[in-house]
């Protein structure tokens, strides 16, 4: 199933300039994982040492927030947009 992903400036220069990528994948973390493996750079962007979605990575579904659904396990469908916005920290 193609699904977009949408990615912040930051990580565009990682994926050859792209601001949109798309994918085929059934979750959001095979999603991810199909990114991470057309921009091998991104990889260790989005994944940490074990493999898992950094904690400062967080993917919308829509306008929703993929943590407060499945994470990585959260389906995807045909068609579906995700978007990676960084964390941002400040004082």
């Amino acid at each position: 199933m193609p699904v977009t992903i949408v990615l912040p400036v930051a990580l565009q220069r990682l994926a050859g300039g792209k601001e949109r990528v798309e994918v085929l994948a059934d979750t959001v973390g095979s999603a991810l994982s199909a990114l991470a493996a057309d921009a091998p750079k991104l990889s260790s962007q989005l994944f940490d040492a074990k493999g898992a979605i950094r904690s400062f990575v967080n993917v919308y579904l829509g306008d929703e927030d993929t943590r407060f659904l499945k994470g990585a396990d959260t389906p995807v469908s045909d068609g579906d947009i995700l978007t990676i916005v960084p964390s941002i920290a400040g004082g």
